[in-house]
């Protein structure tokens, strides 16, 4: 290669990395994998320093992220370095060599610990207060997310023990396995584009605008660095994890002290089959020298510090063919395609089926019937197909033509505005009949007690009930064959799915599950409009107009009832008796009117429920997240991260005593 290739290809690879970083770090939508970015860096930097082409603004000059022009700019008082990634023993081998020879000894030890798959954040308390939590942006300055942070369960506002006057943290956030697959399965039941992996929905929620939003997601944190202004020279890396843990931060139990690099690569085998037991995802081994005073001079190249280095483990994919696409109907219609594979062998499991999300998907990475395509599973449980291996060979199937019917009952699919799934809104189709029935006899809807997953599923299976209006036509001779429903137990349940007949109107609201109405604002639809008549009838517009209905709420309402199976279920659940008014109730007094109040820990005497009917009755609103403008907080014991962001911003806290007071009792 001479000087003007190696120019143009040097050019070229720096264009494919700087995307590259944006949909890692800014977008959360990377489109190459860890290995193909660090075997293209490595590229490059081969051939700037061959061919002496550096540049300042080179991607092998800057750590990656860049800041945000939404969140406010932060300067990093210590920069954040990435670190070099390995991914063979003779690179780490090669590592060891490095360190031997500035130092000029072998007397040092490493301390390796689990590489975490998350986004890297920076803390700072002040006199044991969090004052700050910052991203790691370009290494140099980051976001200012210090609202979103303290959202963070696992992150305390306040340090425990005997901690210095300033402290700086370093660590990640991140999620684990199972409830970033729960998150992703609910989204994709809304119609929302569902995350890739762990790492890229926890890099997205933390620049999230609405902290309430954040709060929603499961994100969790591990400490794994330390910074204070006065450092003994006889600190160790181990000493550190120590003294966060002292302090009250959580710290990965998986770090070991090793006396030499063949002890590493032990512990680098042992903790690769481990890794597959975790909650949370982990990605590779960091390596970092334990004698803390010997970082200095070791020092940093322009990117990475020379006494730390990352051992990846190999992405666990596998290429496979694609012998059909189906598709699945969700609990609230969502229509989701699936990839039926060829079984082949994956992260110790044999893999047979994996979800292809939405149509969108398919058509961005043009996923056909017959292709070879590459699986991997996203957090080690969703099996996805990465991409096709050969989209250009000729021969390849037509595209996958999303059907204009729904599979299981044939009614028209819809797709909502700003959606990217198919939905059928038919309330009789048989996937979705199920979970609808057993949502309305949830504990929080007509609390049927007695009707339970596996009774339903009977009910269904022998066809005795088609809808939940169905659950009211029931007599007790239907139901006595069931399994394990003798004469007694086949008597209570008529009796409870009479008895909920009594359940007020904001429960028989919630109770029909219509999408995005949960308790809250079915208690405020029915305060607000008093009949199901009135509901019945409204337009978005009219919806709107109370406080707590947005656009998309009133849609889904006005929707709803629109459908003429829903409209003859609800006329039929009106026929049995249920509550169709707001019963009139007689207002205490109104001392609280007006005012916001949130709850948090245990009282002495009244449930969560009491209090917060009694602060209604009183003309006051309850919410869940203390804020700026919250009147009140009725604390109870241990009560946890509110009332701390109450004393924050210095929201009266009230203990029941006190309250009681207020209300007269």
């Amino acid at each position: 290669m001479n000087r003007k290739e190696a120019r143009e290809r040097v050019s070229e690879l720096r264009e494919l990395l700087d995307q590259a970083n944006k949909a890692y770090y800014q977008d959360a939508q990377p489109f190459i994998s860890d290995k193909e970015f660090d075997e293209t860096l490595k590229e490059l930097i081969k051939l700037e320093q061959e061919f002496d082409l550096h540049d300042p603004n080179s991607p092998t000059r800057r750590v990656g992220g860049t800041v945000s022009s939404v969140f406010e700019t932060v300067q990093h008082p210590v920069p954040l370095l990435s670190l070099d990634n390995t991914y063979n023993e003779e690179e780490l081998n090669d590592f060891d060599g490095r360190v031997k020879k500035i130092l000029g000894h072998e007397n040092y030890e490493y301390m390796a610990e689990l590489k975490f798959d998350g986004a890297s954040i920076r803390l700072r308390y002040e006199n044991g207060k969090l004052v700050l939590g910052a991203t790691r942006g370009d290494g140099e300055k980051g976001d200012d997310i210090t609202n979103n942070i303290k959202t963070i369960r696992d992150i305390p506002l306040h340090l425990n023990g005997d901690y210095p006057e300033v402290v700086e943290i370093r660590g990640e956030a991140y999620m684990e396995r199972e409830a970033f697959a729960r998150m992703n399965q609910h989204r994709e039941e809304e119609g929302l584009t569902v995350f890739a992996n762990p790492r890229n929905s926890t890099a997205g929620s933390l620049k999230m605008q609405d902290p309430k939003a954040v709060a929603q997601r499961p994100i969790r944190f591990f400490a794994f660095d330390l910074l204070l202004d006065d450092e003994d020279n006889s600190l160790t890396q181990f000493r550190k994890a120590e003294l966060l843990a002292e302090f009250g931060l959580p710290v990965c139990e998986y770090h070991r002290v090793c006396s030499s690099i063949d002890e590493v690569h032990e512990l680098i085998k042992k903790w690769e089959k481990l890794r597959h037991e975790l909650p949370y995802e982990t990605d590779g081994v960091v390596i970092k020298i334990n004698q803390s005073h010997l970082r200095e001079e070791l020092g940093t190249t322009s990117k990475f510090p020379r006494w730390a280095i990352a051992y990846k483990f190999e992405a666990e994919q596998a290429t496979t063919v694609i012998n059909d696409i189906t598709l699945q109907v969700g609990r609230l219609g969502t229509i989701t395609p699936v990839a039926e594979l060829e079984p082949v062998e994956l992260a110790g499991t044999t893999v047979k089926r994996a979800s292809l999300h939405n149509e969108d998907e398919i058509q961005r990475k043009d996923i056909r019937i017959g292709d070879t395509v590459v699986v991997e599973k996203a957090g080690e449980i969703i099996p996805q197909v990465i991409n096709v291996v050969n989209p250009d060979r000729e021969h390849r199937n037509e595209a996958f033509s999303f059907p204009e019917n729904c599979p299981a009952c044939d009614s028209a699919l819809i797709k909502y505005e700003d959606e990217v799934a198919w939905r059928c809104v038919n309330p009789t189709c048989p996937p979705q009949v199920r979970i609808r029935i057993e949502h309305f006899a949830s504990r929080d809807a007509m609390d049927i007690e007695g009707l339970g997953e596996s009774v339903v599923d009977q009910l269904v299976s022998e066809g005795l009930i088609q809808t939940y209006a169905d659950l009211y036509d029931l007599e007790k001779e239907q139901i006595i064959g069931l399994e394990r429903m003798a004469d007694k137990s086949a008597q209570n349940l008529i009796d409870a799915i009479q008895k909920s007949k009594q359940q007020p109107f904001e429960r028989v609201i919630y109770a029909l599950g219509i999408r995005f109405v949960g308790k809250t604002v079915a208690k405020d639809l029915a305060k607000a409009f008093g009949t199901m008549e009135k509901l019945q009838s409204l337009s978005e517009e009219e919806l709107i107009a109370v406080d707590s209905i947005g656009p998309r709420i009133a849609e889904s309402v006005v929707s709803f009832f629109n459908n003429e199976k829903n409209k003859a279920i609800v006329k039929r659940l009106g026929e049995h008796g249920l509550q169709f008014e707001k019963e009139e109730e007689e207002q205490a007094s109104n001392i609280f009117e007006g005012k916001k109040f949130v709850l948090t820990g245990s009282l002495p005497t009244y449930t969560r429920k009491e209090a917060a009917d009694l602060i209604e009755k009183h003309g006051g609103k309850t919410s869940s997240s203390v804020s700026g403008n919250t009147d009140y907080v009725l604390a109870g014991e241990s009560a946890g991260s509110k009332l701390d962001k109450a004393q924050e911003l210095g929201v009266p806290i009230l203990d029941e005593a006190k309250f009681r007071e207020m209300i007269g009792e």
